[in-house]
C-alpha cells in the first residue's frame, strides 16, 4: 500500500488545530523527514489514547444501560417495604446544622411530628459555629418541648460537616445512648414514616448504613430546579436503586440516612479531612463487610439550587471530595480480598465517575485534532469516533444521570410530561462537565501545586424563617452541650 502523501502538521499549525484556528493550515506546508516522523509517532500517541478514552465512555455507557434495563425490567428488592411492626430501637436523629436560620424550623416541626415512639426518638440539632440566628430557634423549640431535643451548640474545632458529626457522635457514645444514628441536614423536610422506613433494615445484623431518596420540594421554581428534579430523578430512581438490586454499591449519601454506630466505629469513625464524608463512609463501610441499603420508597424533600451559579459551586465541592476518596481508596478497592466481583468493579466505576468529565474534554481534543489532519485510519473513522465520544459522552456525565435513566426514572415516577425537558439536560451536562472539569484538575494538581486550602462554600438556602422566627445575628457562645 503506498505512503499517504498528504503532509502533517508542523508544530504552531497543531497549535493552532487545537484551537479552532484556520485548520486549513493543517496541510499547508511540508515537513522535513525528521519532522514528519515526530509528528507521525505524536499523532500515533493521539489516536491511542483517542481509543482509550471511547473505550472508557463506552464502558460507563454500558453501565448505565445495565442500570436502567435493570430497573425497568428485572425484579426489584423492596427488602425492608413491609416492615412496618417491629420492637423500634431507641435513636438520635442528628440535624446538620451551620447558619441554618431560614429553615431549620421546618425539619425540626417535620421530626416532631414523625411516626415513631416518642421515648426511643432523641432529635439533636448540630449547631456548628452559626452565626446568624440558628441557636435562637434551636433553644425555642427546646424550650417549647420540653425531653425531645438534645442540644449541641459547636463553638471551636475544625470546620466542617464531619468534624461536627464527630463531636455529636462522641457524646452520644459517651453517655451510652442508642445504637442508631439518622443524619438529616437543616434544608430537609422529613415525611411523617420515613424514620421507621430508615429504621427497618437495621433489623438485618449486616446493615451498616441506609440511604434514602432525595426529592426536590423546590422543583417548580425555575428551569435549572426541573433539570436537578430531573437529575435526581434519575440518580436514585434508577441509579441508586439498581445498584442495590444488582448487590452493587449503594451509596450512602450524608444525608436520610442512618447508620449504624457500632459499624461506625469499627471503620473508624468520622474523617473530618475528607470533604465528601458520605462517600468516605459508604467505601470503608463497604471494605470492612458491611452492607448499605438503598431504599427508595423513603423519600426526604431537600433544596435544590435556583441559580447556575450556586449549582456551579456545589458540583464542584461534590466532585473534589469525591476524588479525594478515590485517591486514598482506589487502590485498595482494586486490591481488598473479600470483595464481590459486582462490588469490586462497580465500587471502582463509581469511584472515576468524575474523573469522565475532563478525560471527555480531553477525547473531544484528539477527535478534532486527527479529523482536522486526516490522520489515521480514514477520516470517516475519525469522524465517527468523534460522534461515538459525544453521544457516549452524553450518557456518563452529571450527577449520575445519564439521559436514558432520566427517561426510565420519568416513567417509573409517572411523570411522562415532564420528559419535554428531557433535550434542555443538555444545558446542565454542559454546565456540569466544565465544572467538573475544573474541580478534578483543582484539586488533583493545581491545588497540591500551589499548596491551596479549600474554602467550604456553603450552598444558598432559599426559603425565608417564619415570621415567629425572625433574628438577627448573635454573639458565639460557649460550647454546650445539654439535655
Amino acid at each position: 500500500m503506498p505512503k499517504r502523501s498528504a503532509p502533517l502538521l508542523q508544530a504552531p499549525a497543531l497549535c493552532a488545530a487545537l484551537l479552532g484556528l484556520f485548520p486549513v493550515w493543517a496541510h499547508a506546508q511540508p515537513l522535513r523527514p525528521y519532522q514528519a516522523s515526530w509528528a507521525t509517532w505524536g499523532l500515533g500517541l493521539c489516536l491511542a489514547a483517542l481509543l482509550l478514552v471511547v473505550l472508557l465512555e463506552a464502558l460507563y455507557t454500558f453501565r448505565h444501560y445495565a442500570f436502567t434495563l435493570n430497573r425497568l425490567f428485572a425484579r426489584q428488592r423492596p427488602l425492608y417495604a413491609g416492615i412496618e411492626h417491629a420492637h423500634w430501637p431507641h435513636i438520635t436523629v442528628f440535624i446538620a446544622a451551620h447558619n441554618e436560620e431560614a429553615v431549620i424550623s421546618g425539619c425540626i416541626e417535620a421530626l416532631l411530628d414523625v411516626d415513631y415512639p416518642r421515648d426511643r426518638l432523641t432529635i439533636m440539632p448540630v449547631n456548628d459555629r452559626s452565626t446568624d440566628g440558628t441557636r435562637q430557634i434551636i433553644d425555642g423549640y427546646a424550650d417549647r418541648h420540653p425531653g425531645r431535643l438534645q442540644l449541641f451548640h459547636r463553638q471551636e474545632g475544625p470546620p466542617g460537616k464531619a468534624a461536627a458529626l464527630a463531636d455529636a457522635t462522641a457524646i452520644v457514645q459517651a453517655r451510652g445512648q442508642p445504637e442508631l444514628i439518622v443524619v438529616f441536614d437543616a434544608d430537609y423536610l422529613p415525611g411523617k414514616k420515613i424514620i421507621k422506613q430508615l429504621v427497618a433494615p437495621f433489623l438485618d445484623p449486616e446493615v451498616g448504613a441506609v440511604m434514602g431518596r432525595v426529592v426536590p420540594q423546590n422543583a417548580g421554581v425555575n428551569l435549572l430546579t426541573r433539570l436537578l428534579d430531573l437529575e435526581r430523578s434519575g440518580g436514585y430512581q434508577v441509579d441508586q436503586q439498581a445498584r442495590f438490586n444488582l448487590g452493587a454499591v449503594a451509596q450512602y449519601g450524608g444525608t436520610v440516612g442512618g447508620i449504624r454506630l457500632s459499624a461506625l466505629q469499627d471503620v473508624g469513625g468520622w474523617t473530618p479531612e475528607v470533604l465528601a464524608e458520605d462517600t468516605d463512609l459508604t467505601y470503608r463501610l463497604l471494605l470492612k463487610g458491611w452492607q448499605t441499603a438503598y431504599l427508595g420508597y423513603a423519600e426526604c424533600y431537600e433544596e435544590v439550587p435556583e441559580s447556575w451559579a450556586v449549582r456551579f459551586r456545589q458540583i464542584s465541592r461534590w466532585a473534589k471530595g469525591h476524588n479525594q476518596v478515590m485517591t486514598k481508596l482506589g487502590t485498595e478497592m482494586l486490591t481488598r480480598k473479600g470483595l464481590r466481583w459486582m462490588e469490586r468493579v462497580d465500587g471502582v466505576a463509581l469511584l472515576g465517575v468524575f474523573l469522565m468529565s475532563p478525560i471527555l474534554l480531553v477525547g473531544w481534543m484528539l477527535a478534532l485534532v486527527l479529523t482536522v489532519t486526516g490522520y489515521g485510519i480514514g477520516a470517516n473513522v475519525n469522524i465517527a469516533l468523534l460522534m461515538l465520544l459525544i453521544a457516549t459522552g452524553f450518557a456518563c456525565v452529571g450527577n449520575f444521570a445519564a439521559f436514558f435513566e432520566v427517561a426510565a426514572a420519568v416513567h417509573l415516577d409517572g411523570h411522562q410530561r415532564r420528559l419535554r425537558l428531557l433535550p434542555l439536560l443538555l444545558t446542565g451536562f454542559v454546565v456540569s462537565m466544565v465544572a467538573v472539569s475544573k474541580a478534578t484538575i483543582d484539586g488533583l494538581l493545581l491545588d497540591k501545586l500551589f499548596k491551596r486550602q479549600f474554602k467550604w462554600d456553603k450552598t444558598v438556602r432559599y426559603r425565608q424563617a417564619p415570621a415567629a422566627h425572625a433574628t438577627v445575628p448573635v454573639t458565639p457562645a460557649l460550647p454546650e452541650a445539654r439535655v
